[in-house]
């Protein structure tokens, strides 16, 4: 590692109380109106430093899930309800997205219509399935 580049690891932007304010003006609209809202971390020119001090202000709540599909996926709830931090690692555990969601539940833990209808379909068949099983065992 360079000087320059040990230099540019602790410097900070000063985005960070600009960004906390545009999550509390969006946890605000999402307690007033149910308006839920996201930001992409990747797309602002943030230094580690940045995310360092973010992470550390936003702080880790009681909540948090890792998923293993399709890669690995960090998900927390920070110390404010509705504020969760969604961290997406690719090969190599290489960050592939990462974004704050102010919302009563991340996208990626919601379950999809479609999912739950062919769920549904599912457990239905598994249970005409196992009666079919009984009655022949029965007779």
């Amino acid at each position: 590692m360079t000087v320059e580049a040990d230099a540019a690891a602790g410097f900070r932007t000063g985005m960070i109380d600009s960004l906390l304010r545009e999550i509390a003006h969006h946890l605000d609209a999402l307690a007033k109106t149910g308006a839920c809202a996201a930001i992409d971390l990747c797309s602002l020119p943030l230094t580690v430093a940045d995310r360092s001090e973010l992470e550390e202000r936003l702080g880790h709540g009681d909540l948090e899930a890792v998923l293993t599909a399709a890669g690995i996926s960090e998900i927390w709830e920070t110390r404010y309800a509705g504020v969760w931090w969604v961290r997406h690692l690719g090969a190599g555990d290489k960050l592939a997205a990462e974004r704050i969601e102010i919302t009563a539940s991340p996208e990626i833990l919601t379950s999809h219509a479609a999912d739950i209808a062919a769920a549904s379909n599912k457990l239905s068949e598994d249970l005409i399935d196992r009666v079919s099983s009984e009655d022949a065992e029965d007779a």
